[in-house]
């Protein structure tokens, strides 16, 4: 079984609260192993997606740290639950400085895994950081203007969400109180998730406590004009993805994927988006396969 240590590095905006697991060797000395940033999907807590595919890497013989982003779940930081991707990278950032000080890593170089949204920060953080030798997407989640206007309503939709956005981050600057929606709901319209996703509303699945279900208004403006298609030029990283035809905006996907600059790799399989979080199957499927990723290219 992996070895789970409770850890705490500087983020972005505050202290950060994260778990690395290492495998188990069966002794106390151990030789430095390869090291991968787990980054879960955009308004997640690590218990959601990011410490199973953690403990999966680690047991495949890697040292794996997921996290609490800046605002999230036990990471400090005000706001709370804002989607920041600047923040987020910031936190990446922190994250592969506290790994590469820590004395069960190998110096030979840093993966990255980004779960759906998390794809995009990842992403962001692999293009700008050379410790980066591989990066691992699954069910990625990369959008651009175009995909933002036929998910979030064409362009109208899109204005309005950012005209939200910015009447809810005056009120924060005027007063500091947050506007919040939720981030999944059925009965909500205004919800980031305009739906009733069992994933995310269901406690034995990802509806656990540690999450609030609450998306801050003012995060639109900044989530609708980040661009990760744009990003894929700049990826010299050998890049994995793993993706399914009836997982979120395959065409996404295909589209980064054919930008990439460097080596790359994708894998299609079966399963929907939410399955990638905590589904066996799907887990498994993409839990060896970047595991294979990152032995081959770190």
């Amino acid at each position: 079984m992996p070895v789970c240590e409770q850890v705490a590095f500087a983020g972005g905006n505050g202290k950060l609260a994260g778990r690395l697991f290492l495998p188990d060797s069966g002794s106390d000395a151990t030789d430095p192993v390869a090291a991968v940033l787990v980054a879960g999907t955009w308004t997640s807590v690590k218990e959601q997606m990011a410490d199973r595919y953690a403990e999966e890497l680690a047991r495949r013989g890697f040292a794996a740290l997921s996290f609490d982003f800046t605002g999230y779940g036990e990471s400090e930081g005000v706001p709370r639950d804002y989607e920041s991707a600047a923040l987020k990278i910031r936190d990446l950032r922190g994250a592969a400085d506290f790994l590469g000080g820590h004395p069960a890593v190998a110096g030979t170089g840093l993966g990255v895994l980004g779960v759906c949204a998390g794809a995009m920060y990842a992403s962001a953080f692999a293009a700008e950081d050379s410790r980066v030798r591989s990066l691992a997407l699954v069910a990625p989640w990369l959008h651009d203007r175009r995909i933002c206007d036929e998910n979030y309503g064409g362009p109208e939709g899109v204005e309005a969400k950012k005209a939200a956005a910015a009447a809810a981050r005056h009120q924060y600057e005027e007063t500091g109180e947050v506007a919040y929606v939720p981030v999944v709901s059925g009965s909500d319209p205004d919800a980031a998730m305009p739906f009733d996703i069992d994933f995310y509303l269901n406690p034995g699945r990802g509806g656990i406590e540690q999450w609030p279900n609450r998306y801050a208004v003012m995060a639109w403006t900044e989530w609708l004009d980040f661009d990760a298609i744009a990003l894929a030029p700049r990826l010299t990283a050998p890049t994995l993805l793993v993706h399914s035809e009836g997982a979120a905006i395959p065409d996404g996907a295909r589209r980064f994927h054919a930008a990439l600059a460097g080596a790359s790799e994708f894998l299609w399989t079966e399963g929907g988006q939410f399955d990638f979080y905590d589904q066996p199957r799907q887990v498994a499927f993409a839990a060896d396969a970047t595991a294979e990723h990152f032995a081959r290219t770190l």
